[in-house]
This record gives C-alpha cells, sequence and structure tokens, in this order.
C-alpha cells in the first residue's frame, strides 16, 4: 500500500513540474550562484556505484561551475540520514543530494510515513542509468542461475545476500526470492562497498548491484554473474542471461541517479546546476568513464527529473507491496 505521504508526492510533482518550467522563465536573481564550495551529500559509504559516480561527476561540476564540489558521505538509514541533512539545508543550492528512488524517496518514505519528497525537495537534475547483476561467491556450488535457484530452495536459509535497507538492491533481492521461492537471509549494510568487500571474502554469499560496482570483479573471475536485469544480455557477459528471459521478473530493471536539493531552492540555481549537471556528464572525461564503468548518462531538465520520480515510484511501491518489505 503507497503511504499516504507519497500519494502527496506524486500529486504534488505535478504542480511543481509546472511550477519550475514557469519559473525557469524568470530573470535569474541568483546570477552570480555560485559563489563558495557546493556541498553534494552521498547516502553510502565510499566504494559503491552511487559513490564512483558522485565522484565523477562532480570533478567536472566544479570546472564548470568554477567552484569546488566536494562529496561527504553519509551513509545509513536507507538514504534517511542523508535525506534529512539535505531537507534541513539552506535552500541556496550549496547542499545537494545525489541518490535514487530508494533514497531520495522510497525508503525514507517508508521508514517515517511523514516524509514528503516533495515538501523536502526540489528536483534539479537526472545523472545516470545502469542495470543490475545478480553475483555470488565463487564458493557457492551454481555455476548457473538454475542451478543456484535449485541450490537456495533446497537449502533454505543457508545462503545470504548484502544489501543496504531501503534502497534497490534490497527491493530487487527480496523480488528474486518472491519470485524463485529461495529462502535467502538478508544481512543489511550501510552499502554497496562494505557489502561487495564481504561478499569477495566469502562473508556472504550474494549481492545484487549495478555493472559500475560488479562488472569488472566478475571479469576477474572473483564473483561468478548468474543473471542480469536488462531488456538484453549485457554484451560484456553474452553467456548470463536475462531475469526476463528465465521468467523470473517480469520486467527489465533500471536504476537511475538523481541530484536533487532542498525545497524551495531558487529557480536560478536550479538552472545554474542543472546545465552544470548536463555538461559534466556529455564532457570527453566524463563519458569516457562511464563508458569504462558501464553507466548511460541520462541528463534533462528537472521537470523531466520530477516525472520521472512519478512515474518510477508506484512500481517499486508494488514491489515493496508483494514483497512484503518491512524497514524498522
Amino acid at each position: 500500500m503507497i503511504p499516504d505521504a507519497y500519494k502527496a508526492f506524486l500529486w504534488q510533482l505535478g504542480a511543481i513540474t509546472i511550477a519550475l518550467a514557469t519559473c525557469l522563465t524568470f530573470p535569474a536573481p541568483a546570477q552570480n550562484f555560485p559563489e563558495r564550495t557546493v556541498k553534494l551529500i552521498v547516502p553510502v559509504p565510499p566504494g559503491g556505484s552511487t559513490d564512483a559516480l558522485a565522484r565523477l561527476v562532480t570533478l567536472r561540476m566544479q570546472a564548470i561551475l568554477g567552484q569546488p564540489v566536494i562529496i561527504e558521505n553519509q551513509p545509513g538509514a536507507g538514504g534517511l540520514i542523508a535525506a534529512r541533512a539535505v531537507a534541513a539545508a539552506n535552500p541556496d543550492g550549496y547542499t545537494l543530494l545525489i541518490g535514487g528512488i530508494g533514497t531520495l524517496a522510497i525508503g525514507p518514505s517508508i521508514k517515517t510515513p511523514d516524509f514528503n519528497p516533495t515538501a523536502v525537495f526540489t528536483p534539479v537534475g537526472t545523472v545516470s542509468t545502469e542495470t543490475m547483476v545478480l553475483t555470488v561467491n565463487p564458493k557457492v556450488p551454481a555455476d548457473t542461475l538454475d542451478a543456484f535457484v535449485r541450490y537456495a530452495k533446497a537449502n533454505p536459509g543457508k545462503l545470504n545476500y548484502g544489501s543496504a535497507p531501503g534502497i534497490v538492491p534490497h527491493f530487487v533481492s527480496e523480488l528474486f526470492k518472491l519470485k524463485t521461492g529461495a529462502d535467502i537471509v538478508h544481512i543489511p549494510y550501510k552499502g554497496a562497498g562494505p557489502a561487495v568487500t564481504d561478499l569477495l571474502a566469502g562473508q556472504i554469499d550474494m549481492v545484487f548491484n549495478t555493472k559500475s560496482v560488479l562488472l569488472q570483479l566478475v571479469k576477474q573471475g572473483r564473483l561468478r554473474a548468474l543473471a542480469v536485469t536488462s531488456t538484453a544480455r549485457w554484451p560484456e557477459l553474452p553467456e548470463v542471461p536475462t531475469l526476463t528471459e528465465a521468467q523470473i521478473f517480469p520486467y527489465p530493471i533500471e536504476v537511475w541517479w538523481g541530484i536533487v536539493g532542498p525545497a524551495r531552492l531558487p529557480p536560478a540555481v536550479v538552472a545554474r546546476l542543472n546545465g552544470a549537471i548536463n555538461e559534466a556528464i556529455q564532457s570527453k572525461d566524463v563519458l569516457a568513464n562511464f563508458m569504462n564503468l558501464g553507466i548511460e548518462p541520462r541528463g534533462g531538465t528537472p521537470q523531466q527529473f520530477a516525472t520521472l520520480l512519478a512515474q518510477d515510484a508506484p512500481r517499486w511501491f508494488d514491489i515493496i507491496r508483494i514483497t512484503g518489505i518491512k524497514l524498522e
């Protein structure tokens, strides 16, 4: 069931889109922005895909903006800690948050029913998209997706997986469990970095995460890939099936990242930051790094970002509803 706060969020996104479209045509009162360091809060520890993405983009953004753009990692609570820090910041554009649907809206909304993303955030711009891969430690006695599902079902509770609670890898892992009937135990982490470290060490058995986090480890033989969430097989892993062709997931799953600021950001500041994001992700060096990591640039206007949030949120709430995920 979609929380009441998020129902309000979906209704208000239309209003904020119209407001942004109108305000962005006005003269820019904050024409000198930025005049000092901009801080981008990352809701996970160093080492995960969100952190790597943020560092790539901010390096280029600071050259465009003419001021330092620094990273501050604030992991924990499914993004709620970082979300609250940005929501409470001055609406001047100097404190921003990067994240996906889980961090920006769903996790915080579930954990705190009165959390209303539209009331506390201003959409600034979409950064990128990726798809995910199911990986296991090579010690797991299963070389294929079918073999893994059979082994997990034959050994209920023996296998475990790692993810931060309340973000997309958590939701996708629980959907996988539901669709396969496998009893795999969730081990909570603050982010992808610590979870992948323990996966490599054999402390946990399974992780769902993005291409930028896991592909190189798979290609090095340090992890085994069993399935991907994309529409088609990855060119880099042509032997690995998609979860839709395996008839486990009903549709492909794509994850995206975007940047928001506190509510009531001045329209001229939003426009300046949005332009810097779009220019950064289309720059030659960032595009080359994105290609190496398997990240696809997204870009677009603040209005398009607001629309993306509105369109994507109901599907994820439905996944949470059918899987019965509870976030304490």
